[in-house]
């Protein structure tokens, strides 16, 4: 029994000595980054601005890989399956690494044991959103023109499991109305499709809702973040309606599980220095999404768990089935 504690005790000190020389030399190689995103769109110009900036700082250049497809799951296997040494990160989602472990059955990774996430880096709100000729300036309003006219309201989502179809559901049962949803494979034609007046309400990120906001084309009824955007100060929070409706999607960096230590922490540091340089927030800002800056690698971690359970109660609460 001493024989294998002191074998344990001696594999224990090799391991994290190997892991204290390699992180001495990190990095001597380029880094990269993994996303199961498809190319284009703000998600990955905010994961690209990101790659860049860390490039600068840390003297090697950060190649950054897009491996959409499968609902997140090409790309967040690839990033859990990479070697665990500092040279992998993994742009995640809020749908890759909290939302997909509730709304499929299997998954060929496990989100929360395969990754360790370092650090957030920016978050983004919902807006629903009305065609000018629905008459409701607000949630009230419109769940009460809703159930009276029960035939003349629809909303457009990109399907159950996807963000706007979990908030249309989630709002449904809130207001106890039965608003139909319009399933979109592609969010662009649900957008033509309202701003058409063919449907009439629709739920999508902020950064998409505000040129159509802004050009008198849409009206926005609420935003889905737990307080008031500053960009609309006079769009009420849903939450002012429904107190505790908190939803808003996010990305982080996030590495396999195992990157020693110091690595980890040093890319920690490394992330919030990044975002708290004025012209990197003021970026994310004028595109619509709330930097992140601060906070202890135990907080982010703590965030991601809280969030992990919080994701979970919602689909029970909503009666979303896994596939």
């Amino acid at each position: 029994m001493n024989t294998l504690l002191r074998s344990a005790v001696v594999s224990a000190l090799l391991i994290g000595t190997l892991g204290t020389a390699q992180a001495q030399t990190w990095p001597d190689r380029p880094l990269k980054f993994i996303s199961s995103q498809a190319a284009g769109g703000g998600t990955d110009i905010i994961g690209r601005l990101m790659a860049d900036q860390l490039a600068a700082r840390v003297g090697q250049p950060v190649v950054y890989e897009n491996r959409p497809g499968g609902g997140n799951v090409i790309g967040t296997q690839a990033a859990a399956r990479s070697a665990p040494d500092g040279y992998t990160y993994f742009y995640a989602t809020a749908a890759a690494l909290v939302v997909d472990p509730y709304t499929f059955k299997s998954l060929p990774y496990d989100p929360i044991k395969d990754f360790t996430v370092i650090s957030r880096i920016a978050e983004v709100s919902f807006m629903v959103l009305a065609h000018p000729d629905v008459p409701a300036k607000n949630l009230a309003e419109l769940f009460a023109y809703a159930k009276a006219n029960p035939d003349k309201v629809a909303v457009a989502t990109d399907g159950a499991r996807r963000f706007s179809g979990m908030i249309a559901a989630w709002l449904n049962k809130l207001a106890g109305t039965n608003i139909p949803y319009v399933p979109y494979t592609q969010m662009t034609q649900g957008v033509q499709d309202v701003l058409a007046g063919r449907v009439q309400l629709i739920i999508i990120a902020v950064p998409a809702a505000k040129g159509h906001v802004a050009a008198g084309k849409l009206r926005p009824l609420a935003v889905t973040s737990l307080q008031r955007l500053p960009e609309f100060p006079g769009v009420p929070a849903v939450a002012e309606t429904f107190p505790g409706f908190d939803f808003a999607g996010w990305f982080a960096l996030a590495v396999p599980t195992g990157v020693p230590a110091p690595i980890v922490e040093r890319v920690h540091q490394e992330v919030n220095a990044i975002l708290k340089d004025p012209a990197v927030a003021d970026k994310l800002r004028s595109m619509g999404f709330v930097p992140y800056a601060g906070g202890t690698l135990k907080q982010t971690q703590d965030y991601i768990a809280a969030q992990h359970a919080a994701w979970g109660k919602l689909v029970r609460e909503i009666g979303l089935q896994p596939e």
